[in-house]
């Protein structure tokens, strides 16, 4: 009988990375840390890596080159950016307004950002701090307008005036989650507004110095020299290109820092040096949502589980530089990694490492064997095949398939294991890979997800548009919200979509009137009462219908 293994979570491919240590020590020999590290080396950029123990740094070591033109290696002190593991500290400077008075969480944003548009409903400060005001991601309606992030310089006075555009939000703020850097823009400027300086000063004063962070700031001028910073680079096909992030936006990243600096920041978790007790509590409080339920996302701090073990922790992306930071607060553990490439894994490097200090408190997961053929388990259920097709998220249309193939489920797309499914009962399949449980009804879909959201999905049925289809659809498209036109046109039997200055999109039929095209996500065409296209609606991850008027 044809068998595979299915993962339980995602910690299970550590574990099997893991078990070439042969058990983690108390005190793990250095040559386990470096062969995490062992793919950077001198003709290569690298990552820096810290952990502190009862908080006390025990290790601190580099690998790879900050500077590959002036051979210059990453060492345990070098410069990285921080990437959003940069939102605790702006909603910590937040948080010490908030002790004193200044401002409450509770406040609405419009408060401080007149500029923010009145949609109506109440959008707070807490809203934006834990990704539930539903405010639209600017760097995603960039790039849906053509300019994304890295390819132009942006300031906040940019972001200003892009969300001073946006006529809608993605959702009523607190019904729903959706990670937006835009909130943390927001909220670096309420910092300033308020406080009356510079954010990047006031984070300098009121938490770096008083740390001993002396090697951390914020990128607010991407032109400052900073010595002792590495180089950004992403992989090519002849070797490495600089790939640095040259815009002035912050608060949602931009932190340069160290790993023996982000240790001194976690510690203040616990001997506090800047805030109080209440100021800590409310930092690690996970959010909630308008009806009482909890998520998992607290003030820029996920809180969560490694293997059993809780844990607070963050990543972080710009440009070419990846981070991640983590606590474990049972075992006063921290662990923080830093890396000037993009390929450099920072929260799989950090895991690992963290695997190895952790030892016998990590509960390590077990694979469970699916048969691919019909189940000769009496116990296993089975899901009817019937439920296999393709559905659409009821509120922003992404699509979303389900396979059989020969009594294995999966989703469509991506690679086993995290595509696989188990089934749970006779209705509903689960993801041992990311925790979401898929869940059938009379009405279409129900997709819970480990955060607490729910999507709900209606099937839809595939079509292939006829050439009289596709010439309905051909016009041009306006947005005032993203400043660009998009001219929709019709190349032999394809629809494509021309975009200023040169960019030419092949879209793909999804279902009757949706379409998916790169750096477009969905494209979905609208239609009035009496079956005439009307409008378009562009739905990317961090920005859900993003409406074009046809002209």
């Amino acid at each position: 009988m044809k068998r595979v293994v299915i993962a339980l979570s995602v910690c299970f491919a550590l574990a099997a990375a893991l078990s070439a240590f042969d058990g983690p020590p108390a005190a793990p020999d250095p040559a386990k840390v470096d062969a995490v590290f062992a793919k950077w080396t001198a003709n290569t950029p690298g990552c820096a890596v810290g952990v502190a123990e009862d908080g006390k740094p025990v290790l601190e070591k580099a690998y790879g080159m900050a500077d590959l033109e002036h051979d210059a290696p990453n060492a345990a002190d070098t410069i990285f950016e921080a990437g959003s593991v940069s939102k605790q500290f702006t909603a910590a400077a937040v948080l010490l307004l908030a002790r004193e008075g200044k401002l409450s969480l509770d406040d609405q944003a419009r408060k401080y950002i007149p500029e923010l548009p009145d949609y109506g409903k109440p959008l707070t400060i807490r809203h934006m701090l834990t990704h539930t005001s539903g405010l639209r991601d600017w760097g995603a309606v960039e790039e849906i307008a053509g300019w994304p992030r890295t390819s132009r310089v942006y300031t906040h006075a940019h972001v200003l005036d892009i969300v001073s555009r946006q006529k809608s939000l993605n959702f009523e703020p607190g019904t729903n989650w959706s990670y937006c850097n835009t909130g943390y823009n927001l909220a670096a400027i309420i910092v300033s507004r308020v406080s009356g300086m510079p954010f990047s000063e006031f984070c300098r004063l009121r938490i770096f110095e008083p740390l001993g962070m002396t090697r951390t700031s914020w990128r607010d001028d991407f032109r400052r020299v900073v010595k002792g910073r590495a180089t950004a680079y992403s992989e090519a096909k002849d070797g490495y290109r600089q790939n640095m992030p040259f815009e002035n936006v912050h608060g949602n990243g931009g932190l340069l820092t160290t790993v023996g600096d982000l240790l001194k920041w976690n510690e203040n978790q616990v001997a506090q040096k800047v805030g109080d007790a209440e100021f800590l509590g409310e930092q690690l409080r996970p959010g909630k949502f308008n009806d009482g339920k909890s998520h998992d996302y607290a003030l820029g701090l996920y809180i969560r589980k490694f293997m059993g073990v809780p844990e607070v922790g963050h990543s972080g992306s710009t440009a070419g530089y990846r981070a991640y930071l983590a606590r474990f607060p049972k075992q006063h553990l921290s662990v923080a990694v830093l890396c000037n490439v993009s390929s450099g894994e920072a929260d799989r490097y950090a895991h690992l490492v963290a695997a190895l200090y952790l030892g016998n408190a990590l509960t390590p997961p077990q694979s469970e064997q699916v048969s691919a053929d019909p189940p000769d388990d009496a116990r296993r259920p089975s899901v009817p095949s019937s439920r296999a097709g393709l559905y659409r998220n009821t509120v922003t249309g992404v699509p979303l398939g389900i396979l059989n193939k020969d009594g294995q489920w999966m989703l469509e797309g991506g690679s086993a294991p995290a595509n696989l499914l188990v089934p749970g009962s006779e209705s509903d399949l689960e993801s041992r890979q990311t925790g979401r449980q898929y869940d059938f009804d009379a009405r279409g879909l129900r997709v819970s997800n480990p955060n607490g959201t729910v999507d709900l999905f209606e099937r839809v049925e595939p079509v292939t548009p006829s050439p009289g289809d596709l010439l309905e659809l051909a016009g041009v498209y306006s947005s005032d919200e993203a400043e660009t036109v998009l001219d929709v046109a019709v190349n032999g039997s394809t629809l494509v979509v021309k975009r200023r200055p040169n960019t030419t999109v092949a879209l793909r039929p999804i279902y009757k009137d949706a379409f998916s095209g790169p750096g477009l996500g969905v494209v979905r065409f609208r239609r009035d009462a009496a079956g005439k296209v009307v409008a378009l609606s562009v739905v990317v991850d961090r920005a859900w219908d993003l409406r074009f008027e046809r002209k």
